[in-house]
């Protein structure tokens, strides 16, 4: 069930203009850029590459009307929703659900107070009955952090949560997770400094700001361990590294934008207040860029 939700799936960048609006047409055409030529399994919108938290519930439906109407069922379209209510999540699920979207993408509450664990199944409970739409549990928030254990007892026991984005970068998390739940649910990996490793612990595929940054390279390096070709998936992943080392800052979002930038593909500006990409880190992005041979 839900097999179709797998492998490559980019965290789309939402391109804003000087003015803050969404710069649709730019946003057409790396839907299509991401679909037709770097060949993505799916695409993720609204989520933190996107700077979900910075949307209002009318742009996140706006930005899913494009990108499912611009990929028109070619690939699963996952959108991701950030928010500090079970309330304001299901206003937005409901906002997006006549799109034909895979699947919600929601993160557990991102405000100070965490809520306890019979809370946050029951968040994802109501979530889940009220949209009738698949849930990926996104689980990024430091302060909500979700054990594995936790994950696999969300998994078990709410009919419709169907898999988790694990986040952060402790490798070990996402192997626990995996053997306590990876038989039973989608587990995408969003560690991004270590996607070789992940695949090759059974994550079923990935959604993380570096595949945005570097689709092709991420499509090539899925491919090589999908045919056990270790070799090359070893210095992609030196590539990748690299590349990650060069783009990780507080300013993640507008440092995926320069690297597409760099590769000839407009990711717009970032929304303030986060600043665009530093000097002092152009130069290494540039460098991890031309190392990996995409510029």
């Amino acid at each position: 069930m839900n097999e179709h939700i797998y492998g490559i799936v980019p965290p789309m960048v939402t391109p804003f203009r000087s003015d803050g609006s969404i710069d649709k047409e730019s946003l057409r055409t790396d839907t299509q850029y991401l679909i037709e030529n770097a060949g993505v399994h799916g695409l993720a919108v609204c989520g933190s590459t996107g700077e979900g938290h910075t949307l209002s519930t009318e742009e996140t439906r706006v930005i899913t009307a494009i990108v499912a109407e611009q990929a028109a069922g070619q690939v699963p379209i996952i959108t991701g929703i950030i928010a500090n209510s079970t309330a304001a999540v299901i206003q937005r699920g409901q906002a997006v659900k006549n799109f034909g979207v895979a699947a919600l993408q929601v993160t557990p509450v991102h405000y100070l107070f965490r809520p306890d664990d019979d809370a946050m199944v029951r968040h994802f409970a109501e979530i889940a009955e009220a949209t009738r739409l698949p849930i990926i549990v996104y689980n990024v928030v430091p302060w909500t952090y979700l054990s594995p254990q936790l994950l696999t007892r969300i998994i078990d026991e709410v009919d419709g949560v169907i898999g988790v984005k694990q986040s952060a970068g402790d490798l070990k998390l996402l192997a626990d997770l995996l053997s306590t739940a990876g038989d039973r649910a989608r587990i995408m990996s969003a560690v991004d400094a270590l996607l070789y490793p992940s695949f090759m612990l059974g994550a079923v595929g990935a959604i993380a700001a570096i595949l945005t940054a570097a689709p092709t390279l991420c499509m090539t390096l899925w491919d090589a361990v999908q045919d056990g070709n270790h070799v090359t998936a070893r210095k992609l992943h030196e590539n990748l590294l690299s590349i990650w080392n060069a783009i990780c800052g507080d300013n993640l979002p507008a440092n995926v934008r320069y690297c597409m930038q760099l590769q000839g593909r407009n990711g717009g500006l970032p929304r303030p207040p986060m600043p665009a990409t530093l000097q002092q880190q152009q130069g290494p992005i540039r460098e991890a860029l031309v190392e990996a041979g995409l510029i």
